[in-house]
């Protein structure tokens, strides 16, 4: 569970072109991100019921999570340098291990918890204990799959070939709350989804592993990959193909990138805050849905009305990611400030919701704001470095989301838990703030996304 200049406006019915990547790459490339997005947004839509059946406060199933977001953010880094080094693949297959042992050992804890072998207390713990293996193994494949999309596309098709990478997550989010009901299943009860996510990742990686080449890096003073001429597959030589290389950046010396240089400070700090106003929304829309609908006390019939918010909220994402920002022809700065308005708006919405149908909805305008920024700054993040530095930009935006998960879902939670109107006022205004600071320091799209030759 990644964001408007007038000259960026699509003036013509012709078709957008599409990233230079291969249609077959792009799908094993969207298929590793939809895995990980459906078990995770599947996770989210069942964890409120299993809390409230453990009898678990709601700031302490929020914060299980913290430790998990911590390790994301200074281990997404790492392997993204070492996607540098060692190729993306091999960090893509690593996070798809990380996801699919996290996930099992995350359901074998709870479901040890609700079938009364260990204290909740216990279940808690060791489920937070097998989350940190997601953000610890699981980080290394979203900066993989970011790096490789982007080193392989040109500045002015890099926002939608990153959109649509994000989009998998939006279809993801989709899936994963839909599917979430029915895999609750007998013996395993609410765990199912656990387990079933785990066994389809388990086929993703195997997917993974047979049918996308060994790539070397494609810069080779980062290292070169070592292929022993007894491998099981062969490496593949992007060094001639004008697809994989596009010489459209400045000869820029690659230094270690940090969050806060010039370049890359705008757009870090909108996704720092605005990335924190979406997981404070994430946090609290389950348990919101269980309070004014009345089902605290039946937590096991909670989980298909907090799927269907999530699956509304996802399917406007994808409303955003699938066809606004490739039929506005949507820049960073263009998607950035326009969503992260229309996600203020519709977090306001949410907060007087009263019902399900109020609440789908708002939640919804909120998901299409949050699946506009997203891309938007994901995209202005690589934008404002060099071809060479994209495999740390990519480990930079990891790590920005992965921080906005330490402790906001728990800040969130608890303020709900205090005041409706506080919780949701502090996130409309870090909205606020995130478009003031944008509308200020953001580069323009024009300049931003034009190829440099």
């Amino acid at each position: 569970m990644a964001e408007a200049d007038p000259s960026d406006a699509v003036t013509s019915p012709l078709p957008v072109r599409q990233p230079s990547i291969s249609r077959g790459r792009m799908t094993l490339l969207f298929a590793v991100m939809l895995t990980t997005a459906a078990g995770n947004t599947a996770m989210q839509s069942v964890m409120p019921s299993i809390g409230t059946a453990l009898q678990i406060n709601d700031v302490w199933i929020s914060l299980a999570y913290s430790w998990s977001a911590l390790l994301w953010v200074f281990c997404a880094p790492l392997w993204a340098e070492r996607s540098d080094q060692r190729g993306r693949k091999a960090m893509m297959a690593l996070g798809l291990v990380g996801f699919i042992a996290s996930f099992a050992l995350c359901g074998l804890m709870l479901w040890l918890g609700l079938s009364g072998y260990i204290g909740a207390f216990w279940a808690l713990i060791l489920f937070a204990a097998a989350r940190s293996l997601y953000g610890g193994f699981g980080s290394a494949a979203p900066p993989a799959v970011q790096a490789y999309v982007a080193s392989r596309t040109p500045r002015s098709e890099r926002t939608q070939a990153l959109s649509l990478i994000a989009s998998s997550f939006g279809l993801g989010t989709v899936i994963g709350p839909a599917l979430a009901p029915l895999m609750v299943l007998p013996f395993i009860g609410l765990t199912g989804p656990f387990l079933i996510f785990s066994l389809m990742g388990v086929a993703t990686l195997v997917a993974l592993r047979w049918k996308l080449p060994n790539d070397e890096p494609q810069f080779p003073a980062r290292g070169k990959t070592y292929d022993p001429s007894y491998s099981g597959s062969p490496t593949a030589d992007f060094s001639g193909n004008s697809d994989d290389e596009d010489e459209d950046e400045e000869e820029v010396e690659p230094h270690k990138l940090r969050w806060f240089e010039p370049r890359l400070r705008p757009w870090v700090v909108v996704g720092l805050l605005g990335g924190h106003a979406q997981a404070m929304v994430l946090g609290i829309a389950g348990f919101l849905v269980l309070d004014r609908l009345g089902l605290r006390a039946t937590p096991a019939e909670g989980t298909g009305p907090v799927g269907l918010v999530l699956m509304a909220g996802a399917i406007a994402t994808l409303l955003a990611q699938w066809g606004l920002i490739p039929r506005l022809n949507l820049g960073p700065r263009a998607a950035t400030l326009s969503g992260i308005a229309i996600a203020g708006f519709g977090v306001a919405m949410l907060g007087v919701a009263g019902n399900i149908h109020s609440i789908a909805l708002a939640f919804a305008v909120a998901s299409l704001g949050f699946g506009l920024f997203r891309p938007g700054s994901t995209s202005g993040t690589s934008l404002a470095v060099t071809r060479a530095e994209q495999g740390q930009a990519s480990g930079v935006t990891a790590s920005v989301a992965g921080a906005s998960y330490i402790y906001a879902p728990a800040l969130g939670v608890w303020l709900y838990g205090h005041s409706d109107w506080l919780g949701f006022g502090l996130i409309v205004a870090i909205c606020a703030i995130v478009f003031v600071y944008g509308w200020l320091t953001l580069q323009m799209d024009s300049r931003l996304t034009q190829d440099r030759r």
